[in-house]
């Protein structure tokens, strides 16, 4: 009995060493990553790996599968495509604390109706958390880990670098990463200079670029666009960012 004692008293020093070094860990990790560019992500290197398979895919590489991706400040892209991202993705992005409820709340409402497209509730926040410091997968434990570094992120970066890591590591397109990349490969021009139209077009395919590409859209890609340019609009254009963007 004393030695089982014993025994459950050492595994217990040792799990929760374990519990101390993987906390600190990821606080240097995500610390880390409020200064300096992150070199790739699991999702970069998965594509540079292997050619995505899906339904509907486009555009998808079966040779020659390397990396386009130029990390840049959020003063080198055009100020339409904070916006848009905000007007696409998080329209309370600057409100909340990486969660936001009421989009939560209407996610699972659309998807308990029964519609055939689910509809997702994360924010911009939670997935720079996914991309940057998860695998790709569905499951509790992800989840799990995903609101773990959200609230991370939250507490040791502010909403320009968040804004920043997203539009820089996002997947705009097959082996495509990131506002440079894909500025340059579907509009042959810099990130600095989008339009409000190029912009839309960028934030409107994000949720699916595999799918929907922005160098050829065709009329459901054209729709998103427009809805974000309205969104957009009812932001009060790049007004509403000038605090992200610290202009």
């Amino acid at each position: 009995m004393r030695d089982f004692k014993q025994i459950a008293r050492r595994t217990g020093r040792i799990a929760l060493q374990v519990l101390a070094v993987a906390f600190l860990t990821s606080v240097a990790w995500v610390l880390l990553y409020r200064w300096v560019r992150p070199p790739a992500t699991w999702l970069m290197l998965d594509r540079r790996a292997h050619a995505p398979v899906g339904l509907g895919y486009q555009g998808i590489r079966e040779d020659n599968r390397y990396i386009q991706y130029d990390f840049k400040s959020l003063a080198e892209v055009s100020p339409e495509l904070p916006l848009a991202l905000v007007a696409a993705e998080d329209q309370r992005f600057l409100l909340h604390y990486g969660f936001d409820g009421d989009a939560l709340l209407k996610a699972a409402k659309s998807n308990l109706s029964g519609t055939k497209q689910l509809r997702g509730g994360s924010t911009i926040t939670q997935q720079v958390a996914k991309n940057v410091f998860l695998w790709q997968g569905r499951s509790y434990v992800r989840k799990a880990a995903e609101a773990y570094f959200t609230l991370l992120i939250e507490l040791l970066w502010d909403k320009r670098r968040i804004m920043e890591m997203y539009l820089n590591v996002a997947e705009m397109g097959d082996c495509i990463f990131g506002a440079e990349a894909a500025s340059q490969a579907y509009f042959g021009k810099p990130a600095a200079r989008l339009s409000a139209a190029e912009a839309a077009l960028l934030a409107g395919v994000l949720p699916n670029p595999l799918r929907f590409r922005a160098s050829n859209p065709g009329p459901v890609a054209r729709s998103k666009q427009r809805r974000v340019l309205r969104r957009m609009r009812a932001l009060r254009g790049t007004e509403y960012v000038r605090e992200l963007m610290g202009k």
